[in-house]
């Protein structure tokens, strides 16, 4: 597989990546931080986890699936600590991280 057969998935981690880093610098302007510390966590997680996968998609790598499996339970897991968070950032997160998990999973299997 190429580029072209990864397309949708690269763009689906690499808005997730962005979107998580944007979650978490807001997450740290919070009033209470220490209640977020979970969530920053798992959006810097989420938020590596989705560029390696991006680039050994890009590459045409034999672990892009290997990767995206994983990428695909980190997403999950970030956007459930995202979705318990009222904040408009943490709401765009668990659905980057949501469309992000589906696409990986395609990729994947």
């Amino acid at each position: 597989m190429n580029y072209h057969d990864y397309k949708a998935c690269i763009d689906a981690c690499l808005n997730c990546a962005a979107v998580c880093n944007h979650c978490a610098s807001s997450c740290l302007q919070e009033k209470d931080v220490q209640r977020m510390v979970r969530c920053v966590q798992l959006d810097m997680e989420c938020a590596a986890v989705c560029y390696t996968s991006a680039q050994l998609m890009s590459l045409g790598s034999d672990r892009a699936k290997e990767q995206c499996r994983m990428c695909a339970e980190l997403c999950r897991a970030c956007g459930e600590e995202c979705g318990k968070h009222d904040m408009v950032h943490c709401r765009e997160c668990a659905e980057a991280c949501k469309r992000c998990a589906e696409e990986c999973s395609r990729m994947a299997a």
